[in-house]
């Protein structure tokens, strides 16, 4: 077989793996290309939403990278999720924070400098290779900040801290976007900045969006759905520094109402 013709057929089972990973169930997604082996996980709460106007809802999320030799991973640089066409984003009269308010802090002074600007918890860890080191474990709690409405975009900064011997702050930058892109309507793409100077690698994290508020009197969702036909999309896209990209499609159930 041709040189060109083995990059032809690998291109075409990295593809394969990364097209075909679709469940129905709520279980999470495990896709491999290669040694690396990524796992996909989400959800929306509650189930039983309305058929026609957009009602309240929270987005878990969740991922977990791994190679199969157990060698260090790559650093993922960047996270795509695309949601349902039938979920919206609604950051209107929510506080705002910065990035610059949040670089440089630990998780507790960042969530007192923008407590109000919050909009979802979690957790994450980061596997750290220095040279000539054995590799090692950062955890950290995970902290999302609403970074306001502009050119038709969200930003949310997802805050998280690693402690000794990093002690350093990530600050994580999504930008939420409307598209039309068949069943998909929301676009987030999050740029994951260098760990560790460039030797930490995402081993795991999950998230949860989850905020109410009052904006000119009425109560208000950050996140929002309808189900109008029994089911919710999602795809997820993981890109990976000299790396294949990953991707995967989760179709939650939901129950129609009204």
């Amino acid at each position: 077989m041709g040189t060109r013709s083995a990059r032809i057929l690998a291109f075409g089972v990295v593809l394969a793996f990364a097209l075909a990973a679709i469940a129905n169930a709520e279980k999470p997604i495990t896709v491999r290309v290669g040694k690396l082996v990524v796992t996909f996980n989400g959800g929306v709460t509650p189930k039983k939403l309305p058929k026609a106007t957009l009602a309240p809802i929270a987005f878990s999320l969740s991922g977990e990278v791994e190679t199969e030799d157990g060698s260090h991973p790559p650093p993922l640089r960047e996270l795509v999720i695309e949601a349902d066409k039938n979920s919206a984003i609604n950051a209107k009269g929510v506080p705002v924070c910065t990035s610059g308010k949040l670089q440089a802090q630990d998780t507790k002074h960042a969530e007192a400098i923008c407590p109000t600007a919050i909009v979802g918890e979690g957790e994450g860890s980061a596997e750290v290779e220095f040279p000539e080191q054995a590799p090692f474990i950062a955890r950290s709690k995970l902290l999302a900040f609403n970074g306001g409405v502009h050119g038709g975009k969200t930003t949310i900064f997802v805050h998280a801290y690693l402690g000794s011997p990093v002690s350093a702050a990530i600050v994580t930058t999504a930008q939420v976007s409307k598209i039309h892109n068949g069943r998909f309507g929301i676009k987030s793409v999050a740029t994951i900045p260098k760990i560790a100077g460039g030797y930490g690698s995402v081993k795991d994290f999950n998230l949860t969006i989850n905020r109410a508020f009052t904006y000119k009197g009425k109560k208000q969702s950050y996140l929002l759905a309808k189900c109008p036909d029994g089911h919710l999309n999602a795809r997820g896209t993981a890109i990976f520094q000299g790396g294949p990209t990953v991707s995967a499609e989760v179709v939650r159930s939901c129950t129609p109402k009204g």
